[in-house]
């Protein structure tokens, strides 16, 4: 496989359009970064939302939305990919480097400018060197997602535009080359620990103590110039991540002939006229979704909530579950899928005909986010209100049921939340898991978009309208539910 000239070529385009997308992510994301941490104006809370709300929403979504939204001259292209990844991981420039920033003390800057150094220098000199390391772990975040970039490159790339992700799909599902598909697994696993090995190694080198105020820094702009530059940057933010959501929208009522409401009214119907057929079913496509996410959201409920227990439990012994049970967030979806297809494929754990191994593969890559909920509420649980329970007469399982498991249906239902909303969203895993017959959403959308017909097409648009709603419902839940219940205080 590593002697193949197309398997370095394939490596050769993973590479460089992460490259690509991380620099371009950077260049873009930074301003909003400093004004969303330096200033206060009205609407910033909702830009801020806009902007996760990007971030957390399906790959098959994202690249509908750009798909939607571009003109029919950058369809299918590399600058499409390049795109979608920037508005896509924008949030994580915001936010790491935001956090940073806003904590940052003002004064250096104000005498720099007291001295005469203009706004670009004060910039380039002071400020983007005390954020340097921000900047290096959300470039190195965007790089790892970018790198890994499997729904964007499916829906957006156009054809024989292959990343490793999409390579070891290829092998596995249609050229039935296992061997060549784990190699190309095992070399992106290597890159991705590289990567994160040579980042932890650079932010301690430039970690230094920068004298972080426990108050924010942020303030309202005074002058005409700040204002003027703060309704620039909101406006343009509000227009990237606005702009592809409403276009998602607007294609799915928009027909060659005009407005229309036909893809929306004919979503359970398979005939698009008579003895034409497009071979699958949006609404059958939504049930499998939400029967997979139901069932990955038991699994990773009761999976997450057992290991924390045991991991609270272990005291230091608990570490090493824990640090096993982060692996999948340091792979690849794609390549989990692709794992658990060659482990249960043999008797008596032959489970490629069953229905659970979807919900199960979903449940994987969720238990990591159920067990972070979790863990950390167990920890903060003082264990003298277990005892106290014992002296005043209760059983030992009574008064940990009492003291303990009390304070875990909180972090549960964040975390079942959590797990429910990966689950519905789910596309590189389940690509190489489902059945035929078996579609999820966003397999479904991504056979729709790319059949020929316009009908087809506006299809897709409104089912990945429909997967994109419920994902922002789900997270707005999960954000309700992390407010602190009444009379809880964590220590």
């Amino acid at each position: 496989t590593l002697g193949r000239t197309s398997t370095w070529k394939v490596v050769w385009f993973t590479t460089w359009q992460a490259v690509g997308s991380t620099a371009v992510t950077i260049a873009v994301g930074l301003a909003p970064a400093y004004v969303l941490a330096r200033f206060d104006f009205r609407g910033r809370s909702v830009l801020i939302g806009l902007v996760t709300a990007m971030f957390v929403l399906p790959t098959v979504v994202m690249g509908a939305a750009l798909l939607a939204l571009l003109p029919d001259s950058l369809d299918r292209t590399v600058w499409a990919v390049i795109g979608a990844h920037v508005v896509f991981n924008l949030a994580v420039v915001v936010r790491v480097v935001g956090s940073l920033w806003e904590h940052l003390p003002t004064d250096m800057e104000a005498a720099a400018a007291t001295l005469g150094a203009s706004r670009w220098k004060v910039a380039s000199q002071i400020s983007l060197p005390l954020v340097r390391p921000a900047v290096g772990a959300a470039a190195t975040i965007v790089f790892l997602f970018t790198f890994t970039s499997y729904g964007v490159i499916r829906i957006l790339g156009a054809p024989g535009t292959r990343t490793i992700e999409v390579e070891v799909w290829r092998r596995a599902t249609q050229l039935g080359d296992i061997g060549g598909a784990a190699v190309l697994a095992l070399l992106q696993l290597a890159v991705l620990i590289a990567v994160v090995s040579w980042s932890t190694v650079a932010q301690r080198r430039h970690a230094r103590a920068i004298g972080l105020t426990p108050t924010s820094a942020r303030r309202r702009p005074r002058t005409v110039g700040e204002r003027r530059f703060v309704r620039l940057v909101a406006g343009g933010v509000l227009l990237v991540v606005a702009a592809p959501l409403a276009a998602l929208v607007v294609r799915s009522f928009s027909t060659p002939t005009g407005w229309s409401t036909t893809a929306w009214t004919n979503l359970g119907q398979t005939e698009i006229r008579p003895g034409i057929r497009i071979g699958i079913d949006p609404v059958d496509a939504m049930v499998n979704s939400l029967e997979n996410a139901a069932w990955a959201t038991l699994f990773a409920v009761m999976i997450g909530a057992l290991a924390s227990l045991a991991i609270v439990a272990a005291g230091r012994a608990g570490r090493a579950l824990d640090g096993a049970l982060m692996l999948p967030l340091a792979t690849s979806a794609v390549t989990i899928g692709f794992g658990m297809l060659i482990t249960f494929d043999t008797d008596p754990v032959d489970w490629r005909a069953s229905w659970w191994l979807v919900p199960i593969g979903h449940a994987l890559i969720a238990v990591p986010f159920v067990v972070r909920t979790c863990v950390g509420v167990l920890r903060s649980v003082d264990p003298a209100m277990t005892a106290a329970a014992a002296t005043l007469g209760a059983t030992p399982a009574r008064a940990w049921r009492a003291t303990v498991v009390a304070y875990l249906w909180h972090p549960l239902a964040i975390g079942g939340a959590l797990a429910a909303a990966i689950s519905l969203g789910e596309f590189g895993a389940t690509s190489l898991l489902s059945r035929s017959g078996a579609e999820t959403m966003p397999i479904a959308i991504e056979q729709l978009l790319g059949r020929t017909g316009s009908i087809l097409q506006a299809q897709g648009y409104a089912l990945a309208t429909v997967l994109a709603a419920t994902t922002v419902i789900l997270v707005v839940l999960v954000e309700r539910l992390q407010s602190p219940l009444p009379g809880w205080t964590r220590q």
